[in-house]
């Protein structure tokens, strides 16, 4: 009886356990960017670093932010800040590019330029095997 209990049970929670982790990455909407996006600049947060190793540091498999350019825009651009080496994977009508830190940028991945419409996912990655906390900023004014 505690078998037949058990083979009831345990199919029963770990589909339950499935609806409430799609539930989760359902959660992560997709931001709309156009050319009056408020505020600007656009803050968003997030852990960096993953499992997955790539040539852009250690990403996780689902993207941390990804969002909608409505329209094309002249001019955007996307800085990470963390405390660890942070970089930047961002996949999207372009092709796929890894930001990486230089002294230019003052130690932070950021990419700024024309930005074509269209969807864009983003990996913040991570150079060590750690994960930190990071602040995301997209804006369209120039420094």
């Amino acid at each position: 009886m505690k078998t037949l209990r058990l083979l009831v049970i345990v199919p029963t929670a770990l589909a339950m356990s499935l609806v409430f982790t799609q539930a989760n990455w359902a959660q992560r909407p997709t931001i709309q960017i156009n050319r009056n996006f408020q505020p600007d600049p656009l803050i968003l947060n997030g852990n960096s670093g993953g499992t997955v190793k790539s040539n852009c540091g250690n990403i996780t498999t689902e993207p941390n932010q990804v969002i909608q350019v409505t329209e094309s825009l002249p001019y955007l651009r996307l800085t990470v800040e963390s405390q660890g080496k942070p970089t930047l994977l961002i996949d999207g009508p372009g092709g796929r590019f890894c930001v990486m830190a230089d002294s230019y940028s003052g130690g932070k991945p950021e990419l700024s330029g024309y930005w074509q419409e269209g969807k864009y996912s983003l990996y913040v990655g991570e150079l060590s095997k750690q994960e930190y906390r990071y602040i995301l900023s997209i804006s369209q004014k120039n420094k």
